[in-house]
């Protein structure tokens, strides 16, 4: 549990650190767009100065220099009527049309205030100007940068969860078939030992149960066998499957502990799923509930159904779990047992989903007030 909260950690982090490094370089692209905005403001000045001055000045050559150099801002000059007298750096698509151009001048005025230009005589001529591309480009580029960072990052946990779920899986291949391989010799030789108590010893305690755990432990390598390869489904008989699993954990849970099951389905006779597997899914979540009570309560199974689904859900009056752990606990590794490998349920998760095309999940819980786990199969 705690490896999952201290990458949970790191990935905080990382995420913190791209979000700083976006933000800050939001901060500084601003400053340097208020600056260039004044710059601007200051060229659309002196251009208005410029032309003013044409009325009155000789010096022709520098004022048409200031006019010309101003190569970025889009400016238009009008009459104190709104007639555009002039206008410069206006895209040709829109200078070309006297209506777009009207809706320019129109989108200039709620920008920014004009710029009056006396000329005497009682006549003023304004000049409307806004940013340049190049200004609103520069504007953007922060979030389209940190849009990037974000993307990045994105990408980049998404392989590299990728890479380390496939890593696992070879590790679960691996690990499970060389499991299944090694519980092979004993089982066979506990089965033979089996019958020959049974003949010798007919009607014990031993001649009975001993046969059961010897299937169990046959079971148990062909689960692990079936781990790593698409299993088939066939139509079975999804309550016969829990009353079978229930019926075997009651002699070997604590004698405080209650399981019963319940059916409340009436066509779930011929479901699609590998019996082996689905016993195991079943015999964890028991299990995990039975570990949940310490010792004392009460496991209740459930079956129901719709049209289209059967539902499993296995219930306890255990200690809970808290809301956010419900996703971790299907995590490899996850366990609230000292001794626990946190295996169980991601193995459920794997069977329930990959190999049956269902979905398990925590239906409800609050700590202290027990947990209900669902399984939800196509029908």
């Amino acid at each position: 549990m705690n490896i999952y909260r201290k990458k949970l950690v790191w990935k905080l982090l990382l995420l913190v650190f791209a979000v700083v490094i976006g933000l800050g370089s939001l901060f500084y692209t601003q400053q340097l767009v208020a600056k260039l905005k004044q710059e601007e403001k200051k060229k659309a000045e002196q251009w208005a100065e410029a032309t003013r001055r044409l009325v009155t000045s000789d010096d022709f050559e520098f004022l048409f220099r200031i006019i010309e150099d101003n190569t970025t801002v889009p400016v238009i000059l009008t009459d104190g009527n709104k007639n555009i007298i002039s206008h410069r750096n206006i895209p040709t698509g829109i200078a070309s049309d006297t209506l777009s151009l009207q809706r320019e001048l129109s989108r200039m005025e709620k920008r920014n205030e004009p710029i009056t230009l006396v000329l005497g005589d009682g006549i003023s001529n304004y000049l409307y100007y806004r940013e340049s591309t190049l200004l609103r480009q520069l504007r953007i580029y922060p979030y389209v940068q940190l849009g990037v960072i974000l993307l990045f990052i994105a990408v980049a946990y998404v392989a590299f969860s990728s890479s380390r779920m496939a890593e696992q899986n070879q590790v679960w291949v691996g690990l499970s078939r060389e499991t299944a391989h090694q519980l092979g010799t004993p089982t066979s030789s506990l089965s033979a030992w089996s019958e020959i108590i049974s003949s010798r010893y007919p009607g014990t305690d031993i001649a009975e149960e001993l046969p059961a755990d010897v299937e169990r432990l046959v079971r148990v390598a062909e689960r692990f066998s079936l781990i790593g390869s698409k299993p088939k489904l066939q139509p079975a008989d999804l309550p016969a499957l829990a009353e079978a699993t229930a019926g075997y954990l009651r002699k070997r849970l604590a004698s405080t502990i209650g399981l019963r099951v319940v059916n409340n389905t009436s066509s779930c006779s011929a479901v699609p799923l590998n019996a082996v597997l689905l016993g195991w899914v079943i015999e964890n979540l028991v299990k995990n509930s039975a570990d949940a009570m310490k010792g004392s309560g009460t496991i209740t199974i459930t079956m129901s159904e719709n049209d289209r689904e059967a539902f499993i859900d296995v219930e306890d009056t255990g200690k809970g779990i808290p809301r956010k752990d419900f996703k971790t606990i299907f995590k490899p590794g996850y366990s609230t047992r000292e001794r626990g490998w946190g295996l169980g349920l991601s193995l459920s998760k794997r069977i329930v989903e990959e190999y049956h095309g269902g979905k398990i999940f925590v239906l409800r819980s609050e700590p202290g007030n027990g947990c209900s786990m669902r399984v939800i199969l196509n029908k």
